[in-house]
């Protein structure tokens, strides 16, 4: 069973997923809000909204069987302290933490019966902390706390779980936040190790290892993808 799940697959990191896994001879179902751009006989496109749980639930049936589960959708609503709302907290807790629980949940009986099974989730480098992030990183972190409890229930079934954090990655998302030509990225640069924005496929290249069917004896870590941002500090 070479099927591979990705969340968030039509665009930025998810999309470029995609490409990786669609290029190493993998079938990919790909759960959005929009459709795939890809065209390819081996990539199904499911439009869903991950923030609603029932919808969730509903796609992950439509789905069906899959070796590899990559859950990359994501959201940020920053926000300082004084104006987070709960709502906000909520709503991402939907799609980062609940749509990872059903996806997972709707994973495990093909992985079990075949001894198998990757599950990558997609949290931030902002887990460890980042002005106007409270409802992000929170949710983010909560991801990181569900790879160390899942690896430790799943790690004799041949089923590993890992996180990856990336830390700035050049992507709409981003975008949205600090728009090209903003005066602000110059300052974000020299905050980072490495002196460039992340780009989506270096984010993909650490899930094809940790997806990898070599790499099963590693699970339960974070890889951070963050250009060094995660050994200092960050600040926009």
């Amino acid at each position: 069973m070479s099927r591979a799940l990705v969340t968030g697959g039509s665009s930025g990191i998810g999309l470029a997923i995609c490409r990786m896994l669609l290029a190493a001879g993998r079938d990919v179902i790909s759960l959005d809000q929009r459709p795939s751009p890809l065209a390819d006989a081996r990539l199904r496109s499911i439009v869903v909204d991950l923030s609603d749980e029932a919808a969730t639930a509903a796609a992950a049936r439509a789905a069906g069987s899959v070796a590899t589960l990559v859950h990359n959708a994501g959201a940020m609503r920053p926000a300082l302290l004084a104006e987070v709302t709960t709502q906000d907290v909520a709503v991402l807790s939907r799609l980062h933490v609940s749509a990872a629980l059903l996806l997972a949940q709707a994973s495990l009986p093909a992985m079990r019966a075949a001894g198998f099974g990757r599950i990558v989730l997609i949290s931030s480098r902002a887990a460890l902390g980042l002005p106007t992030r409270s409802a992000y990183a929170a949710t983010k972190a909560a991801l990181i706390g569900l790879v160390r409890t899942w690896a430790l229930e799943l790690g004799p079934e041949g089923i590993t779980v890992n996180a990856v954090a990336p830390g700035p990655i050049e992507t709409e998302m981003f975008h949205e936040v600090l728009p090209e030509g903003d005066a602000r990225i110059a300052g974000l640069l020299r905050g980072i190790p490495v002196r460039r924005l992340g780009r989506p496929e270096d984010v993909a290249r650490a899930v094809m290892f940790l997806a990898d069917p070599a790499s099963g004896f590693i699970t339960g870590q974070t890889l951070f993808v963050c250009g060094g941002t995660s050994v200092g500090s960050l600040a926009l």
